[in-house]
């Protein structure tokens, strides 16, 4: 191969290499920006279903003592 095909060559891969690391890096950082909206969304959301139940007992008995 002539000098000037392999340069290239090696510098296309450089640039591969340096292309897989950078998109990597987006799927690791989108990875974890999903995980933690799926925290920040579904465990308030399992949160509620315990609490409303209980607010709502209390309520209603508050109210069962007042009549």
């Amino acid at each position: 191969m002539e000098p000037n095909i392999q340069n290239k060559l090696s510098e296309m891969e450089a640039k591969l290499d340096a292309i897989y690391i950078s998109t990597e890096k987006t799927r690791r950082y989108f990875q974890i920006v999903m995980w933690v909206t799926i925290a920040m969304i579904v465990l308030p959301f399992i949160g509620l279903l315990f609490a409303i139940p209980i607010f709502i007992n209390i309520y209603t008995s508050t109210l069962n003592g007042l009549m």
